[in-house]
């Protein structure tokens, strides 16, 4: 061990063996790191803003062990990183998000659930999800309620909480025994109610449930909507009274339901978009079609008269045909390389109408916006932008202004790999984009750094930059946790 400034933990990975020394997530960029580390009073390249007070944490995955099988980026264990500022210092932790399936393998024993390339058994005893049942790791998402985080993976499972400055975990949650199944990534967190909204769906049900929680953890309300078939929705829309569910046409093949693989395609139908009001009933809900897409993430949503708005990026063919060299993870690399726009639509609640509008034709996605703007009218986005290459590396940032699609645009270094930012308000910050922008970015040497950006001088580049003790691998989603609301 080290002193207490600088404490690291080694844990359990190894090299590569098998079909996984073609796996190019496993590798460079997306290799997994093989310590967990404190490390405080970090030094810095500018000046930290004092004024700058909270964690930027992010979530992603990081194997505890060299996977042996076919192993797919999204089946790693959970590991989030973060950076805690204030009075303009930093200090910077990564930790595990302690599942139950994490703890049991780490534990040696088996667990009877693998990733998505590989057969799934039918339901474990203990699991309440009554479908297939995949690895939960909870690598996916994070969300700050309550003065704390939960983690959340994208197949849907148990919500984890985290303490947001120690990143410790500090267990599932399941709202006092309330919860009746599980809770997807991207949930959203109502920043004047302080409600947490989420959704959660069947992997071959034709079904899919929304819920709230106040702001004192409590669930009052959970709602169940019917659906044509299974669907494979990943994140939802929230405004001041509605939540925005996804109908979306990838789905499960059929001959993935029947082999217990996770094989989908693109159905040929149109994507539907269902308001529900938010403290109503499921039955209550109004469909709106469009043409067929889907949609990984919402940069927003808001009511506008009688019209409900959501912002998001759409997506649309890599024009990356599968690449031989890649063996059997050709299909893997090629749904990985992102490659959406941002579309905002406009579903009128009056009339059942619906209407497209394309922002901007740049390669982006990750979008994210000042929380505290979270199903209100926002003006600004800022998304990650895509290096045109196979693998998904984020080679840049794009602060978008929804109103007009216009964007200004901060490149990283060549090679170097960003993360999802986030937003952070400044303290005594008075509109919308006053505040800062943090973004881990990586380089190709295994060096990773924190950046800061003024958002209202997005296009000047960093004001600040915090080295890191060690490498931070590319990953999901992150978040802000205000420093005055972290509970101690």
């Amino acid at each position: 061990m080290a002193d207490d400034a600088a404490i690291a933990r080694r844990i359990s990975t190894g090299p590569l063996t098998g079909l996984n020394t073609l796996n190019p997530y496993l590798q460079g960029l997306y290799k997994p790191v093989a310590v967990e580390t404190t490390a405080l009073d970090l030094p810095v390249i500018g000046e930290i803003p004092k004024d700058l007070h909270g964690a930027f944490v992010r979530n992603g995955p990081n194997p505890q062990h060299a996977p042996e099988g076919m192993h797919h980026w999204f089946d790693g264990d959970g590991m989030i990183h973060a950076v805690y500022f204030e009075n303009g210092r930093a200090e910077y932790r990564n930790r595990y998000v302690a599942t139950d399936d994490y703890r049991a393998e780490r534990a040696g024993k088996a667990i009877g659930a693998g990733g998505v390339l590989m057969p799934s058994a039918a339901a474990r005893p203990d699991s309440t999800r009554g479908d297939l049942v995949y690895k939960d790791t909870a690598n996916t998402d994070l969300v700050f309620h309550n003065g704390s985080l939960m983690a959340l993976w994208y197949i849907a499972g148990k919500p984890v909480r985290v303490d947001a400055r120690t990143l410790e975990t500090i267990g599932n949650e399941d709202f006092g025994g309330a919860l009746p199944r599980h809770v997807s990534a991207h949930g959203k967190v109502d920043p004047r109610t302080g409600e947490f909204c989420f959704f959660d769906y069947s992997l071959t049900e034709p079904w899919m449930t929304y819920g709230v929680v106040s702001r004192d953890n409590v669930l009052t309300n959970f709602q169940r909507v019917e659906l044509p078939g299974p669907r494979l929705p990943h994140d939802m829309g929230l405004t001041e009274n509605y939540v925005i569910l996804h109908d979306l046409p990838v789905v499960f093949t059929e001959g993935g339901l029947r082999n217990h693989m996770w094989q989908i395609k693109v159905a040929d139908q149109p994507a539907r978009f269902g308001v529900a009001p938010r403290n109503g009933r499921g039955d209550q809900i109004k469909w709106f079609e469009t043409e067929t897409c889907y949609i990984y993430h919402v940069a927003n949503a808001w009511e506008d008269g009688d019209e409900v708005v959501m912002t998001a990026c759409m997506m649309q063919p890599n024009g990356f045909p599968p690449n031989p060299a890649y063996g059997p993870y050709a299909s893997m690399v090629n749904v990985l390389a992102l490659n959406a726009v941002p579309v905002e639509w406009r579903m009128n609640m009056v009339t059942g109408e619906v209407k497209k509008r394309q922002l901007d034709d740049r390669i982006g996605e990750f979008p994210v916006i000042n929380l505290d703007y979270t199903g209100r009218k926002s003006n600004w986005s800022y998304h990650v932008s895509m290096a045109p290459e196979e693998l998904q590396r984020f080679n840049g940032l794009l602060k978008y202004d929804l109103t007009t699609g216009r964007a200004e645009a901060h490149r990283f270094a060549d090679g170097v790999g960003g993360s999802e930012p986030a937003f952070a308000p400044r303290i005594g910050g008075t509109d919308e984009d006053d505040g800062y922008v943090v973004v881990f970015a990586t380089a190709p040497d295994g060096t990773s750094e924190v950046q800061i950006l003024d958002a209202k001088a997005f296009d000047k580049g960093p004001i600040a930059r915090v080295p890191l003790p060690v490498r931070v691998p590319a990953g999901f989603h992150g978040t802000w946790a205000p420093g005055d609301q972290i509970a101690a």
